[in-house]
């Protein structure tokens, strides 16, 4: 039984003199060890004696354990929310039922509400877009950079939702966003007074992917370079291979061949770029490059992606072995010479490339060469950080081809400037770019032209959109566990509400 002081009204704040009625109230309560507990609970209800209130009876309260429309006291509807608010809806009533609580995943979902977004936008504000459905739909992440928190949520990357949010939220005087997007119009119509800041890990991402093209497309330099170093360093005349008439007809070149054939096939018959990505499940970039690619370049390239593989190291030593020994050698004998080596892959394997080499269908040595991804690394990297063999390795590479060199110069002195934050520079790698540089180098130094401003201010100032990838990877986490299941008000809520 209550013995409080009689209560307020909730709507007047006007202290109750009359009661109206009693009547037990069940609350769950936290439980004691492994036991249930249940309170009972007699309260009041008291009339409202102010005459221009719109309520006329209400109950008493008890502060701390109860409140209107709860089955369940304060400190349990606490323990509900703060386990919803980290597992969600049936992760989160899974682990209630181990607790001996009683909540479904509904009404622990019900316990969750979206915090009121301020008025004004935060002063650095850091925007991204996140999939909902990568490819299909799309939503954008707005983060407070200062505090590296959440500030709102919105259901579409149009500029049109994005510039409705900057107008309602005023404020803004630092946005810090990936490239040029859709974001960069709202920004000129909501906000022309913000100073847009470019992300400097996408810049040198995009620059990664102008390089790594590069190389590619002077990979066959790259493969001849190496293999008049390799003659040049070699006294005695090299063991002799037995390269095939023909490429070997390997999975992923009979793959490119059967859908280089399927693709012009519809092309003659007039079909779209769309309606042979939705007939042969590729995507429409795909098709467009085979579309616009020799087949040779096209098997050329499927070939150099085959893999290494653990026996590639020991291939020229089993082909002396089998020229020396004029293939009157087992491989049994092989396989444990060149497992004394470091060979750590099995004897089937050493079996079938000395069958392939009877056959004279092996292919031949391929010369290595560093991925595009290392050597891409090696210049990222600061030149102190590199060893002696990565060093030397770079330099072979450099020394390929004068438009791999370029390329490289470039890009090492582009990192120099992300790295050192000499803005005032930029302008000028521009122009040396746009002069002699390769093809993709020059697209990149444009894009860098069109958006300037925003990438001088990224290579300037101390901002960047780090904070609001670390807030996209928790949205994807989120989303992940439970978005396909609900909508985008409970995901914009979990993501809003910080644990």
């Amino acid at each position: 039984m209550s013995t409080a002081r009689p209560g307020r009204c909730p709507n007047c704040r006007k202290q109750a003199r009359r009661v109206h009625s009693t009547y037990l109230r069940t609350l769950d309560e936290r439980p004691l060890g492994s036991r249930r507990v249940i309170v009972r609970l007699r309260v009041r209800r008291y009339f409202c004696d102010r005459k221009s209130c719109s309520r006329t009876t209400f109950v008493e309260q008890v502060p701390g354990l109860s409140t209107r429309y709860r089955c369940s006291s304060t400190g349990l509807a606490d323990w509900l929310r703060s386990i919803a608010i980290e597992l969600g809806g049936r992760p989160a009533a899974r682990l209630c039922r181990r607790l001996r609580l009683t909540a479904g995943r509904t009404r622990l979902l019900r316990l969750l509400t979206a915090p009121a977004v301020l008025d004004r936008a935060p002063r650095v504000l850091g925007v991204d877009e996140f999939a909902f459905r990568k490819g299909c739909t799309y939503g954008i992440v707005l983060v407070d950079v200062e505090a590296g928190r959440v500030v709102d949520v919105l259901p579409d990357r149009t500029s049109e939702t994005f510039a409705a949010w900057l107008t309602e939220h005023p404020g803004a005087g630092i946005i810090c966003r990936e490239r040029a997007t859709a974001c960069t119009k709202a920004v000129k119509e909501a906000a022309p007074h913000a100073l847009e800041v470019a992300d400097r890990w996408h810049l040198l991402r995009n620059l990664s992917a102008a390089v790594e093209k590069t190389r590619h497309q002077h990979r066959d330099c790259l493969r001849k370079h190496t293999n008049e170093e390799t003659v040049t360093e070699v006294p005695e005349p090299p063991p002799m291979l037995l390269p095939p008439a023909e490429p070997p007809r390997t999975q992923i070149i009979e793959r490119t061949r059967h859908r280089y054939e399927d693709i012009h096939r519809l092309l003659e018959k007039r079909w779209t770029i769309s309606a042979i990505a939705r007939r042969l499940n590729l995507d429409r970039k795909t098709v467009r490059h085979f579309r616009d690619t020799d087949l040779d370049e096209l098997l050329a390239s499927a070939h150099d992606r085959r893999p290494n593989g653990v026996l590639e190291p020991f291939k020229a030593y089993l082909n002396a072995r089998f020229t020396e020994a004029q293939g009157r050698v087992s491989g049994t004998r092989l396989f444990l010479e060149i497992q004394a080596r470091g060979y750590r892959g099995s004897r089937q394997v050493v079996r079938k490339h000395l069958a392939a080499l009877r056959a004279d269908t092996a292919e031949p040595i391929r010369a290595d060469i560093p991925s595009p991804r290392k050597t891409i690394s090696w210049i990222m990297w600061p030149r102190e950080t590199l060893t002696e063999s990565q060093d030397e390795r770079l330099l072979q590479v450099r020394l390929a081809c004068p438009d791999i060199t370029r390329a490289f110069d470039l890009t090492r002195a582009f990192a120099d400037l992300v790295r050192h934050r000499h803005g005032f520079l930029l302008l000028e790698w521009i122009r040396q770019a746009e002069q002699d540089a390769p093809k993709q180098m020059q697209g990149f130094a444009g894009l860098l032209r069109q958006d300037l401003d925003a990438v001088t201010a990224g290579l300037t100032l101390p901002w960047s959109s780090g904070a609001v990838e670390g807030n996209v990877n928790r949205v994807k986490t989120l989303k992940r566990a439970m978005y396909g299941r609900a909508s985008f008000s409970l995901l914009r809520t979990r993501v809003l509400i910080r644990p």
